[in-house]
């Protein structure tokens, strides 16, 4: 039996690094790619109100404008929640028209309820939320 062990030892060796080889020349896995950069949250100002609301209509034509001057600066939301209750819950709001700020971090940095007058909300964008509008084109 002794005489048997080497060529045994032996061939299990061979068989082993031919395993080793044939799993070496298997195709690799691509390396996992880098996870993307979301691109950087802009701070949110999200107004809860309805179309048919008498102070929520005061404030539409403001948020329009805010909407526009400051694109790309702030992310400015309108949500009818007479139209869409869901939409309005996870806000806990009391009584509309709501004005909730955000930071970049989605965290709530402002609260007000009823009419917010432009000047006003321009104040916490710049004081809560250290934002201000978009230059004008020239």
């Amino acid at each position: 039996m002794k005489g048997r062990t080497l060529p045994v030892a032996l061939l299990l060796v061979l068989a082993l690094l031919a395993l080793a080889g044939v799993l070496s020349a298997a195709p690799k896995a691509p390396p996992p790619a880098a996870p993307k950069t979301p691109p950087p949250a802009l701070p949110r100002l999200v107004d809860l109100g309805a179309d048919k609301c008498i102070p929520c209509k005061r404030m539409a034509p403001i948020l329009v404008a805010l909407r526009k001057d400051y694109e790309g600066v702030v992310d400015v939301q309108f949500i009818d929640v007479w139209k869409n209750p869901e939409a309005g819950r996870p806000h806990r709001i009391r009584l509309i028209p709501t004005q909730i700020f955000f930071d970049r971090e989605g965290r709530e940095r402002f609260r007000h309820e009823g009419f917010f007058a432009r000047e006003d909300i321009e104040r916490i964008f710049r004081d809560s939320l250290g934002v201000a509008p978009r230059p004008a084109a020239k």
